[in-house]
């Protein structure tokens, strides 16, 4: 399989600066840092060890340190920041987004916020105390308040004339600009290409368009990635409870925030966090792998004090013990097929309380003919080894049964882990994987010892 054209510039360059930092080459890692984007920088030094990270960081110019941060996960931001002056800190947020800020600003100590704030000035501080106001994971926290509004009575040879007196003041990602009344409450949306392409004496009520619906700020942004996906949008308008016009969401954000939540989605499987540092320090990472390798024990503990209730069984047929795994295991993946394609559901808020009724029967039809599937295959596999045909009837019983469970548990533990308030996401694998060992144990053992002894 090829390596994409990207990924090869991107590894060629980390191992160019490696090679630079090996040798004591400051000079040249410094050049080529500053030929490289934000995001190529960041990439390099997640990549790093702790201290060529620091190395690196040092060597980069306070103009790039801004844009940097941000696209830092989050561990390795603050391990940086922590070493970082506060005068530095304060530097690094000059050229920041109002919504970027937002977001580094709550992770910073209260005397370096404070001195943040204060760097501001009047209109860019109540900007940022706008989308402070907001919870982070809604539209208002997401959103930039950075906007260009146009009144719907003017003609487009005025906005035309307006956008040029702007010039680079016209904000980043402005794609289409957002039509309000003298209230400022939100109307529509005019678009720069009909702006450009329409007669100029034209008004922008006769051009502009309704079919940009506008976020509530209070939505989930859960459901603005939703949205942008749906209908291919660019930027949308933010509104409150009143109608008024208080922001725009750009593509870039909510590119970020689904990227965020597929790392969250696979990292979390492993009981990882998605900002988990890959050379974090030893007994850092060691604290927060701890908690869940001892819920997992704790579990295994339970799979085996299910297993010590049929000591005399494996004591008399040998043959459980060695077969015994394939019946946990063959749940195990079958439970672990039915739970992620849960949790994606409830990611994509296309499954709920209400449709999962019909998800737990087809993942059970499913289970049913895989179950069968399987069970012959396993069962006469069995048989042949063991020259047994009641421990293949016993084993593709309990494969059957096990499968079923889960199925049943794949589709039905997410749901009820959101209700509850836990991340399915986090939570799902250790439990599905103690239902499945469970089950599959006591299936097995259970049936060997009523039928074979």
């Amino acid at each position: 399989m090829s390596t994409p054209a990207s990924t090869e510039g991107e590894i060629s360059r980390l191992e160019q600066i490696q090679e630079y930092l090996d040798q004591d080459s400051w000079r040249e890692a410094a050049a080529l840092l500053r030929k490289l984007q934000p995001a190529e920088i960041a990439h390099v030094l997640e990549a790093l060890p702790l201290n060529q990270r620091q190395i690196l960081w040092d060597l980069l110019d306070s103009d790039q340190d801004g844009e940097t941060l941000m696209e830092l996960t989050e561990n390795v931001r603050n391990e940086l920041l922590q070493n970082m002056h506060q005068d530095d800190i304060v530097a690094a947020t000059e050229h920041m987004d109002v919504d970027d800020l937002a977001d580094f600003i709550q992770e910073l100590p209260s005397d370096v916020t404070e001195e943040v704030m204060r760097s501001l000035d009047e209109q860019d501080r109540r900007r940022l105390e706008k989308v402070l106001s907001y919870p982070e994971d809604t539209a208002g926290g997401l959103m930039n308040t950075d906007t260009v509004t146009v009144r719907p009575e003017v003609s487009l040879d005025v906005v035309l004339r307006y956008l040029r007196q702007l010039g680079e003041r016209v904000p980043r990602d402005t794609d289409q600009l957002f039509v309000t009344n003298r209230e400022d409450e939100y109307l529509g949306t005019l678009r720069l290409a009909d702006l450009v392409t329409n007669d100029p004496n034209e008004t922008v009520a006769e051009v502009m368009s309704l079919g940009v619906q506008p976020f509530n700020v209070m939505t989930p942004d859960s459901d603005v990635a939703r949205r942008f996906e749906q209908y291919d949008l660019l930027s949308a308008p933010v509104v409150d409870d009143k109608g008024h016009l208080v922001g725009r969401i750009t593509v870039d954000d909510v590119v970020d925030l689904i990227r965020e939540e597929g790392e969250h989605q696979f990292m979390g499987s492993a009981g990882l966090s998605e900002d988990e540092d890959m050379f974090a320090p030893v007994l850092e990472s060691s604290k927060r792998r701890a908690i869940w390798l001892g819920i997992n024990l704790l579990t295994a503990f339970l799979a085996s004090w299910v297993i010590g209730h049929f000591e005399d069984t494996l004591d008399r047929i040998v043959a459980l013990a060695v077969l015994m795994p394939i019946v946990a295991s063959m749940g195990g993946v079958g439970g672990t097929q039915t739970l992620t394609l849960a949790i994606r559901g409830i990611a994509l808020g296309q499954l709920s309380s209400k449709n999962a009724g019909y998800l737990l029967a087809k993942e059970l039809a499913v289970a049913v003919v895989n179950g069968i599937l399987w069970a012959v295959v396993v069962g006469i596999i069995a048989g042949i080894w063991f020259d047994s045909a009641d421990i293949a009837l016993v084993i593709a019983a309990a494969m059957f049964i096990n499968l079923i469970a889960a199925a049943i548990t794949g589709a039905l533990l997410p749901l009820a882990l959101d209700r509850l308030g836990f991340d399915p996401a986090l939570a799902g694998g250790v439990l599905l994987t103690t239902v499945t060992d469970v089950v599959g144990f006591l299936s097995f053992l259970g049936l060997a010892t009523l039928f074979l002894l």
